[in-house]
């Protein structure tokens, strides 16, 4: 019975999508641009990396003629062989907005199809009724913030003060998102996951996408650090996605990473998690090498788009790549007849764009199997396309959306 594995690389996209203009993002391309940095030199950084990208084992796969479906331009230093190794393509979102859990779930066969609720406000950004609701249900003397901000400066601004007084700090961002840090043992890892749960049922009316728990730890008057105990407290996704497709086919599940949490932890099997991208790939590899006949895997890379694409750091992100290139063997290496291990990304998040925001692009999608030659998938009209694909290669029930290629 086969198996399959599908391979999120979080923010990886591959050229702006065709109604990248309602977003405000014609010519973002994560992958384009940070070539194109490479090869000028402008993510050179000492004692990381150096030069143009270099992707060699993504390129055999067909990484280039992907990203070419998209833009019509092979990305600098990415050329292929006559024959790729996998079958290659792009895909487009059809979802409302950019944000994660909209390309994981339409990736997995179900799009959104109502509007995302945000806080466009900088500053006061979350309302007052909420916040206060929020306070009641915390038990909290107050909060901290409450505006637009970076995680890891929000932190540092209001650490020592959220020490002192026992107050969350709240904030959000252009996402679709309510993030709550506090102090892993001050305030409590509990606790919070308790607070972020309370704050997750006050935010379904307004379809907030996700609440965010984000713990930290550190001493006044700093420097205060994020934990690897980041919690996302999702919306529940649309019934019938690939998920609850395995799951009512009584297939194995393994998800790693931030998936379970995407997917509100519905039908996610075996979740496993590790901080970072590394410990995500030796989850993958472990997975693989246990997986039963008929199961799937469904992994979340996370640090290309928390680590460096809302940093706008180019030449980490480039580096990020390359390590991920660089161990790509050990994944393929796990692959037994008749698998699929398919690669693809949820949205872009391009270093080089203005911003900290997700860009609206196409993603790349890769489809291996061992010993079949490549092909062309051409440009899919719907990321749903590949949950679609996965399903009827285990030979389960269709999702919602998607046509298998």
């Amino acid at each position: 019975m086969a198996r399959a594995a599908l391979i999120v690389l979080d923010s990886f996209g591959v050229g702006h999508a065709p109604d990248a203009q309602v977003y405000g993002d014609q010519g973002a391309n994560t992958l384009g641009n940070i070539a194109k940095a490479c090869a000028q030199g402008r993510a050179d950084h000492p004692g990381l990396r150096s030069g143009p990208l270099h992707m060699p084992h993504f390129a055999a796969l067909g990484l280039g003629l992907a990203a070419e479906c998209a833009g019509g331009i092979v990305p600098v230093g990415l050329a292929a062989p006559v024959t790729p190794a996998a079958a290659y393509g792009s895909a487009i979102e059809t979802s409302r907005g950019k944000d994660t859990p909209s390309g994981h779930w339409e990736i997995a066969g179900a799009p959104v199809d109502f509007d995302w609720g945000y806080f466009p406000a900088l500053t006061d950004s979350i309302p007052k009724d909420l916040v206060a609701a929020l306070i009641r249900a915390g038990d909290l003397p107050g909060v901290l913030g409450n505006c637009h901000a970076s995680g890891t400066q929000i932190i540092e601004q209001f650490g020592a003060e959220h020490c002192a007084s026992g107050k969350p700090i709240i904030y959000t961002s252009v996402d679709s998102v309510l993030q709550i840090a506090a102090h892993e043992t001050r305030f409590g890892l509990e606790r919070l996951y308790a607070l972020c749960q309370a704050a997750r049922a006050l935010c379904n009316d307004r379809h907030i996408g996700r609440v965010i728990a984000r713990p930290f730890t550190g001493d006044a008057p700093g420097p205060f650090l994020r934990t690897g105990n980041r919690r996302d407290f999702a919306m529940p996704p649309p019934l019938g996605n690939l998920l609850d497709r395995a799951a009512e086919a009584g297939r194995a599940i393994i998800t790693i990473g931030k998936i379970g949490d995407i997917f509100a932890h519905r039908a996610t099997g075996q979740e496993r998690h590790g901080f970072g991208n590394e410990a995500n790939i030796d989850a993958t590899l472990n997975a693989l090498k246990s997986l039963p006949e008929g199961g799937l895997i469904f992994a979340n890379y996370v640090d290309f788009d928390s680590e460096f694409g809302h940093r706008r750091d180019i030449a980490g992100y480039a580096a990020a790549l390359e390590r991920l290139d660089a161990r790509l063997p050990e994944i393929l290496g796990q692959a037994r007849a008749g698998d699929l291990i398919v690669f693809t990304a949820d949205h872009g998040n391009d270093p080089t764009w203005r911003g900290t925001d997700h860009t609206r692009e196409q993603v790349p999608v890769l489809a291996y199997q061992r010993g079949i030659a490549g092909f062309a998938l051409g440009q899919r009209p719907s990321f749903a396309d590949i949950g679609a694909s996965l399903a009827r290669h285990l030979g389960i029930g269709a999702p919602i959306k998607g046509t298998s290629w």
